[in-house]
């Protein structure tokens, strides 16, 4: 039986028992990539950004090896470096969303601070799936098994169930404080 050492950091610990939480040992007995880890965990890979491997980066395809120490971090979508450009009058990244229909409340709460947040409460999973890829837009969801779409790379489960505690945890997580402009969005559904 081979053996590998895994940790998560930060939100990923979400997805994972108590017991694996921060870090655990990993038994194998067959070749296995670091992206099948991630699935066997239930971690869904789209919230994965980086993962090291012995110090080392390493992409979801890397084979484990027995001893091999395995560091799993999450999308650092929250690394806001407004206010260190020189550079640029605006900043590169604009962040856009699309919501599942669990979070209604959320995208109009998102609307009014002036976010681009698409929302329409008949959203089937593709289209969800489709529109963030497509759009480049960060799915947030209620639901952690959606996380999982192979195609998706910009994706955030929201945890919170009351909507301005979502409406907070959305803006703590993606550090948009600084990106706040009230009542200056229009809704997209209306304008397209």
């Amino acid at each position: 039986m081979r053996k590998a050492v895994l940790r998560f950091y930060a939100e990923l610990n979400d997805f994972l028992p108590p017991e694996k939480q921060r870090g655990s040992t990993y038994s194998f007995e067959t070749e296995v990539s670091v992206g099948e880890v991630l699935k066997d965990l239930g971690v869904p890979h789209t919230q994965v950004d980086l993962i090291l491997v012995n110090g080392r980066s390493v992409d979801f395809s890397y084979v484990v090896r027995d001893g091999d120490r395995v560091s799993f971090y999450p999308v650092f979508e929250a690394l806001n470096i407004a206010p260190l450009l020189r550079v640029r009058r605006h900043p590169l990244r604009q962040v856009r969303f699309v919501l599942d229909t669990h979070l209604g409340e959320l995208a109009r709460y998102l609307r009014l601070l002036g976010f681009d947040s698409l929302y329409r409460s008949d959203y089937a999973e593709e289209e969800l799936v489709r529109i963030s890829v497509a759009e480049r837009r960060i799915l947030l969801t209620r639901n952690a098994v959606l996380l999982r779409h192979k195609e998706l790379t910009h994706a955030y489960w929201v945890q919170a169930t009351d909507p301005k505690r979502q409406l907070c945890e959305v803006i703590e997580r993606f550090d948009l404080s600084v990106g706040v402009t009230p009542l200056t969005r229009q809704n997209p559904e209306l304008s397209r």
